[in-house]
Order: structure tokens, then C-alpha cells, then sequence
């Protein structure tokens, strides 16, 4: 088992879930049950599952809760693109988040990694 709050994955991905939640909130209303909840869900996704992973009792079954993470990951990439493509988001804000979120993502790869060579 791994203490998730140690794990710099889990640390970057809630800092990136303040960051989507904050952007949300300037989204038009009519989107508060369409792309709003589909973000923050599949953002929350990563961190929880991280942290849900870390429990197993072996690292073969936390690799399968990182790939989950992973997959949530590109999950928002596909909806951040979508929401600057209908303009609730800046292509500043566009350019910096996905840029965030593939750190994440090259982390969790690497952390996979280091684990699968332990099996």
C-alpha cells in the first residue's frame, strides 16, 4: 500500500481540480448539468482514483485505478478543448491547462511504470 497524500501526482491533481472548478464558475448557466458537470467530475476522477488505488492491496490493481486516472485525463483534455472551441474559456487559460494537465499525466506514466517493474 502507498500513502496517497505523499504521492506528487495526487498533490498536483487537486491543485489542478481548484484550478477547473474556478474556471467552471464562468460558465453559462445552461451548461451547469452538460460540460460543467462532465469537467468536474472527470477532474475529481483523477485524484480519486489515485488516492482509491493506493489502498489495493497489491500494485498491480493500483496500476489498473492509475490507468482510470489516466484515462479520466484525457477525459478533460477532450472537454477543455471543447470549451475553449464554444469560447467558456480564454486560449490563455486553454494553452496553461491542458500544459498542467499532461505534467499530471507524465507523472502518473512514470509512477506506473516504477510500479509495473516491481511485479
Amino acid at each position: 500500500m502507498h500513502n496517497y497524500k505523499e504521492l506528487e501526482i495526487w498533490k498536483s491533481s487537486i491543485k489542478f481540480c481548484s484550478k477547473i472548478y474556478k474556471i467552471t464558475e464562468k460558465f453559462p448557466d445552461n451548461e451547469r448539468f452538460g460540460l460543467i458537470s462532465q469537467l468536474k467530475r472527470a477532474v475529481v476522477s483523477i485524484p480519486s482514483n489515485t488516492a482509491e488505488g493506493s489502498a489495493k492491496s497489491s500494485d498491480k490493481h493500483f496500476l489498473f485505478f492509475l490507468e482510470t486516472s489516466q484515462g479520466s485525463c484525457y477525459e478533460v483534455e477532450t472537454q477543455l478543448l471543447v470549451s475553449f472551441e464554444l469560447g467558456f474559456i480564454s486560449e490563455k487559460e486553454y494553452n496553461a491547462l491542458p500544459s498542467e494537465l499532461i505534467t499530471i499525466m507524465k507523472m502518473t506514466i512514470k509512477f506506473m511504470n516504477f510500479l509495473s517493474k516491481n511485479l
